[in-house]
């Protein structure tokens, strides 16, 4: 378990990026609607998305829908909440569903549990549903004992707490599950993975990516698996900034170096 601040390696070659998006690309706000990755974060990440072939997606709690409109105008691969959708590069969506009465009933009785907890917030993703307490953080108990109870009575689902959320999601998906999905397919397979996240939820991601002997950084404090951490989201965009520009002089000596042996070549 990392204490320390480890600040992650400038690497190169072929790398696959994955990126977490509250508390990693974005600061995190009191509402969700709040939250904005700034426009030189999203014109990096289209820049290493170029240098990296296509191979960088987002992973989030969020829907797919949410991470367009944050990362607009740019257009990259995505998994959506927690992985339970995903968009390819192709643009092929991968969608996991609950049954429609089920989601009929939870909508119901999650809505009428909440209302009788002030400062808390009920979001409906379709095929996952997020208990938000940030605004009455004196209902956590409650809304985990919400949770659990869900869980026990319907065993196709799973509790993924986070900061100030718990949220009741398919049993199976997670984002370690997405990333290694994404790392079977064109343009992410047989690099290198990169995986940048700060929440509990990121845990599985980062397991995965270990596995894989890939790069896993943890963005603020807390217990993890990550290999290396950054301490907050403006150390996330500088260390992303340092990174781009060690790739592209990476990759420039190595086309110079491609252009000398042509050159040497002809002249023999």
């Amino acid at each position: 378990m990392a204490e320390v601040v480890s600040v992650p390696p400038l690497l190169s070659g072929n790398l696959a990026f994955f990126f977490d998006l509250d508390g990693t690309l974005a600061e995190i706000k009191p509402h969700p609607d709040q939250v904005y990755i700034p426009a030189a974060v999203r014109t990096l990440l289209q820049k290493m998305s170029v240098m990296s072939d296509g191979a960088l997606a987002l992973i989030s709690g969020r829907s797919m829908a949410e991470l367009d409109k944050l990362a607009t105008p740019f257009h990259f691969p995505l998994a959506g909440v927690h992985g339970a959708e995903r968009r390819d590069i192709n643009d092929k969506t991968h969608v996991v569903t609950l049954p429609a009465p089920l989601v009929k009933a939870l909508q119901e009785e999650l809505s009428s549990t909440l209302a009788q907890l002030p400062g808390t917030e009920l979001e409906s993703k379709g095929m996952a549903f997020a208990l938000h307490y940030r605004q009455a953080p004196e209902a956590e108990e409650a809304i985990f004992l919400l949770a659990k109870t869900m869980t026990a009575r319907y065993p196709e689902l799973a509790l993924q707490p986070g900061k100030c959320v718990v949220e009741l999601k398919p049993l199976g998906i997670n984002k370690g599950a997405a990333i290694r999905a994404f790392m079977q397919e064109s343009p992410f397979k047989g690099r290198t993975p990169v995986f940048i996240g700060d929440d509990l939820t990121d845990e599985a991601g980062f397991k995965q990516v270990n596995a894989m002997g890939g790069l896993t950084i943890k963005v603020g404090a807390g217990d993890t698996v990550a290999q290396h951490r950054l301490a907050n989201v403006r150390m996330v965009y500088h260390w992303l900034g340092k990174l781009t520009h060690h790739i592209e002089q990476q990759q420039k000596t190595e086309t110079l170096r491609g252009e000398d042996y042509e050159s040497l070549s002809g002249s023999l």
